[in-house]
């Protein structure tokens, strides 16, 4: 696993809002769900859908498009959707907000 910075802590998102930052070419989605911070794939797996101009209900990833749901801690979709997207290991230390890659990821990026 590697883990790049991607935010100083006051660049964190607003408690109940969405931030997307961009590493490389990559877009990730910082979410703070009533001030706990996590980090997914940027677009839905159903239709292409940025997550940035979505919601969180209840622990929940919702779509803007067509409000599929997914589980922020697991990435599951809702029952019956079959689907699920990246969920991101983070930290947060004192100078900001790290998430964790794949090390095949890592190596695809800088390589």
């Amino acid at each position: 696993m590697r883990w790049l910075k991607v935010l100083n802590k006051a660049q964190l998102p607003i408690t109940d809002s969405i931030k997307t930052v961009k590493i490389d070419s990559k877009q990730i989605c910082i979410i703070n769900d009533g001030n706990q911070i996590y980090a997914t794939q940027a677009f839905c797996p159903h239709a292409g859908g940025h997550f940035d101009g979505g919601w969180c209900k209840k622990g929940n990833l919702v779509c803007p498009i067509h409000r599929y749901e997914y589980d922020l801690k697991t990435g599951r979709g809702a029952e019956g959707q079959g689907d699920y997207i990246d969920v991101y290991p983070i930290e947060i230390k004192d100078d900001g907000l790290y998430i964790g890659f794949k090390e095949s990821w890592w190596t695809k990026l800088w390589n």
